[in-house]
């Protein structure tokens, strides 16, 4: 079977937020909208979202780093937030393994948001039902437009490409190349639903810059009486940037 997913490069994620304002430009007002923000600037904010970009600092101070990390949903294989349905208002799509929820069927009992381990459900208090993530099924599945443009609204948007999107269960795929190829990982799979989105992890880059790059008339450090960030006696290899 067809499994259409994201595959979320965490080492060139910059966190822009560009993911986020196209999707909720999109599907507010396409077939998932509206996206209502009840609360969308004082202290406690809320509101529908069906991707978030969350950031993190990890390490200890000075040797810290910030980690940008996209969620959604994941679009699993074996998705718990189905069968706890009582209406059967969510249900996965057997043509492309997208999970959706009928708006007409959902009552907002939450059960699903409950049954998911990952918080990707969002309760609409206007509406009063459960969204999320749709993958943007009213565009790729949109023959009028050209097969470049039937991505999801988020891959379209990311200005580093940071987000692949295809068919996993395809080994052709770029989605399955990227996994792979760069060791692409599922998000807490002990849990057992076998998430379809899967994230690249970040890769340790080391900077090889020439001293005589360094020293010239346009760049401050380079200065007199300003200290340069190494001692002169070593190479830049030894240099932590």
């Amino acid at each position: 079977m067809t499994q259409l997913a994201l595959v979320i490069d965490l080492n060139v994620c910059v966190g822009c937020h560009a993911c986020v304002t196209s999707c909720k430009e999109w599907n507010t007002s396409g077939w998932a909208g509206p996206m209502p923000d009840e609360r969308a600037y004082d202290a406690d904010p809320s509101g529908v979202f069906f991707n978030r970009v969350q950031t993190y600092e990890i390490g200890v101070f000075p040797n810290t780093e910030t980690l940008h990390f996209p969620k959604s949903c994941l679009h699993c294989e074996d998705p718990p937030c189905v069968p706890v349905c009582p209406t059967g208002a969510s249900y996965k799509r057997e043509d492309n393994g997208v999970v959706l929820v009928d708006y007409d069927k959902c009552i907002g009992c939450k059960y699903c948001s409950w049954a998911c381990p990952y918080g990707a459900r969002e309760f609409d208090e206007q509406g009063k039902v459960m969204k999320k993530c749709t993958l943007c099924i009213d565009r790729i599945t949109d023959m009028t437009l050209p097969e470049s443009e039937r991505k999801p609204a988020c891959v379209l948007a990311c200005p580093t490409s940071a987000r692949i999107y295809g068919d996993v269960h395809d080994p052709g795929s770029e989605a399955s190349q990227a996994i792979r190829e760069q060791g692409g990982y599922q998000l807490m799979p002990e849990w057992g639903t076998e998430p379809a989105n899967h994230y690249l992890p970040r890769r340790k880059i080391r900077m090889h810059i020439h001293e005589d790059e360094l020293v010239r008339a346009d760049n401050p450090l380079s200065k007199e009486g300003v200290e340069l960030p190494f001692d002169q006696g070593e190479t830049l290899d030894d240099v932590a940037w």
